[in-house]
């Protein structure tokens, strides 16, 4: 049984950490992740969920695995794990991660590099790295920052403080917060909301946000046009204009479209 499995259910790919009970994070998690990332872009999925067997999420590294690496190993291994990291960002479908139980250091980075996270009330995401003498390695400093600003980032990262799903979902790091027996169901559902969605636009709103993040509200406007003005003859646009202009002549609202992803 593969630790990191790829699977599909209809039009939301499921990417699973299959090691129970702590899903830690090894040597070969990114070669597995990678594998994982690279099944799904080849589908024609139009949502993907993160989620994890077991009681937890993952709760972070495998400090026996690589506390003997040299500072060359070290680094590639880390390099490895931030490209995987990053190939979920670069993909062009809605993701989520589905967060119960601890999701510490890499875990906690893992769950950032999703446009969603669906956390458990009393999930407990925490930057450990400070705490060891080290530092968050695959984006965890800059994407709290990002969600949560400057102070909590720091408070969060320095300071190896438990953050509770409770406190993420006040914060705007994790987008809902459920009871934890509803984080599947509720992930799995808004997964399959999103896969009957209209896929080219949430591609350029996930365009739009990245150009925010790097360069602010003049960033992304200057991509603004580029980015949304071939949406303007898809077939969704098509579809949700006309069931718009129906339900208008009638002097409704129109009923929610499921769109085609074209």
């Amino acid at each position: 049984m593969k630790a990191i499995r790829f699977e599909r259910q209809e039009a939301v790919g499921h990417i699973v950490l299959a090691n129970p009970p702590s899903n830690l994070i090894a040597t070969n998690f990114s070669d597995r992740l990678r594998d994982a990332v690279h099944e799904a872009s080849e589908t024609d999925i139009r949502a993907l969920l993160i989620r994890a067997e077991g009681p937890n999420f993952s709760q972070g590294g495998d400090v026996l695995d690589f506390i003997d690496k040299d500072f060359n190993a070290w680094r590639t291994f880390i390099s490895e794990i931030h490209h995987a990291y990053r190939s979920i960002e670069a993909l062009q479908i809605p993701t989520i991660a589905a967060v119960r139980g601890a999701a510490f250091g890499g875990a906690f980075e893992l769950a950032l590099a999703c446009d969603f996270i669906v956390a458990a009330e009393n999930a407990t995401f925490r930057c450990i790295e400070a705490s060891v003498g080290s530092a968050p390695v695959a984006g965890a400093v800059q994407r709290l920052a990002e969600r949560a600003g400057r102070a909590f980032a720091a408070r969060y990262a320095m300071l190896s403080e438990p953050m509770s799903g409770a406190e993420a979902g006040r914060l705007g790091v994790a987008a809902f917060v459920v009871p934890e027996d509803d984080v599947e169901d509720f992930a799995d559902g808004l997964a399959s909301r999103l896969s009957t969605g209209p896929t080219r636009s949430y591609a350029a709103i996930r365009a739009l946000l990245k150009a925010w993040s790097g360069g602010g509200v003049p960033g992304a406007d200057s991509l603004l046009l580029d980015i949304t003005m071939g949406l303007h003859t898809t077939e969704d646009a098509r579809m949700g204009r006309t069931a718009r202009a129906e339900a208008f002549k009638q002097g409704e609202e129109p009923a929610p479209v499921r769109f085609i992803g074209r």
